[in-house]
């Protein structure tokens, strides 16, 4: 709906990513609902009159609805008094759904031979194995190889990781980038995505082939097979590229075919990719603090133990459970990484076992009062740049 050249421009010129959320999928069910008894519709409604259609079930889901489609540029009001659905919009709500416009807007199916064809179970695993690499990597895990050298350039243009200041030709994790883990999958990928549109300019990328490529591959099936004939060169790079976040699979550089994975659907929809659920067998809350700061965690999910690696010193670990230490050289580590001494908190609280809830308060206060200290440790003394001046002849020179 989105992909003509016309609103990709509009984007351009706004230079704001926001209006990414003007595909419908990513509306609400309400908002949803109001478009398509709007959008054949000849004459604008008053204001009244949709008050009149869709108030009177939900008067808060219609106000959230109508304000976030007024924000998009989806609804527009004249005069207070009439309702209209921008007419870009409208016209390409309208050909999406009679077919008309380019056939190819929604890829080009490409006929494979049975042994060429991949399962969507490959495609799955694919798609989490090359995120999680990702993942991994920024938690410093010595269990996956490094991401391509465009990843790691995004990681470090997006702050999520910076250079090691003793070793230049090692990242670490920053405090944003800590933060970034604690997100669910789809405001990951959409974060690391947005920063990937603001650099195409910069790399010589048509952005609006870039953006109109993402909404392409959002809307392609998974575990179908496309041609990638009549790709430009930005969208061919755009898919090499897409393949290292786990979006697209590409058996080869020269194949000229490629399958679109689950993680790609998340572009154009709401729904949870199949990466969220990887600790549904999990209760959400796994963490449990003593006074004595220690610490025990009911996971065996490795990327959860990575991330707590990075400020406890994990003693034991057994099938389903392992067991650390807050401790100062543990925290302090964590402090020079950039994590602050409230994110470490927010973490174990954010993430406690149902049992700490019995507690008042969650998290016993010598724990999280000690964490703060040590921060403040390390900002009791500041440096400051100085000058020495020796060797004077008298008082006088030194002003």
């Amino acid at each position: 709906v989105e992909r003509s050249r016309g609103l990709g421009d509009v984007y351009k010129r706004q230079m704001c990513f926001v209006p990414l959320t003007r595909h419908p999928r990513l509306l609400p069910m309400t908002a949803r609902q109001i478009i398509m008894d709007l959008v054949f519709l000849d004459k604008p409604l008053t204001l009244e009159e949709c008050q009149q259609l869709f108030r009177s079930h939900n008067d808060e889901a219609y106000s959230v609805a109508l304000e976030r489609m007024q924000r998009l540029s989806i609804l527009m009001v004249r005069d207070e008094t009439y309702m209209y659905m921008n007419e870009v919009f409208r016209r390409g709500i309208i050909g999406a759904m009679t077919g008309s416009g380019d056939v190819s807007s929604f890829g080009k199916l490409c006929e494979l031979s049975p042994e060429n064809i991949v399962s969507t179970e490959f495609l799955d695993g694919y798609a989490r194995a090359q995120w999680e690499t990702i993942l991994y990597f920024m938690v410093g895990s010595e269990q996956t190889t490094a991401p391509r050298k465009t990843v790691l350039f995004l990681l470090q243009r997006t702050g999520l990781m910076q250079r090691d200041a003793t070793d230049n030709d090692s990242l670490n994790i920053t405090s944003l980038g800590f933060q970034f883990l604690l997100q669910d999958v789809n405001s990951q990928l959409w974060a690391l995505l947005l920063h990937y549109l603001s650099m195409a300019e910069e790399r010589n990328m048509d952005l609006v082939e870039v953006l109109a490529f993402f909404f392409t591959v959002g809307g392609l099936e998974v575990g179908r097979a496309y041609e990638t004939r009549g790709f430009s060169q930005t969208q061919i790079q755009t898919l090499e590229e897409l393949g290292d976040y786990g979006l697209v699979y590409r058996p080869t550089k020269t194949a000229k075919y490629f399958f679109p994975t689950r993680l790609a659907s998340t572009l154009t929809s709401t729904a949870s990719p199949m990466l969220s659920r990887l600790n549904d067998q999990e209760e959400q809350g796994y963490l449990i603090l003593e006074t004595n700061y220690r610490v025990y965690a009911y996971t065996a999910n490795l990327l959860r133990i990575a991330i707590l690696n990075l400020f406890v010193t994990l003693k034991s670990r057994l099938p389903n459970l392992v067991i650390g230490q807050l401790t100062r050289h543990s925290v302090k580590s964590a402090l020079k990484k950039g994590i602050t001494a409230d994110q470490i908190i927010a973490y174990l609280t954010h993430h406690a076992h149902p049992q700490m809830y019995k507690n008042e308060p969650l998290l016993p206060i010598t724990v999280s009062d000690q964490i703060r200290l040590w921060e403040r440790e390390q900002n009791r003394v500041t440096a400051v740049t100085g000058t020495l001046r020796t060797h004077t002849n008298s008082r006088q020179s030194i002003y």
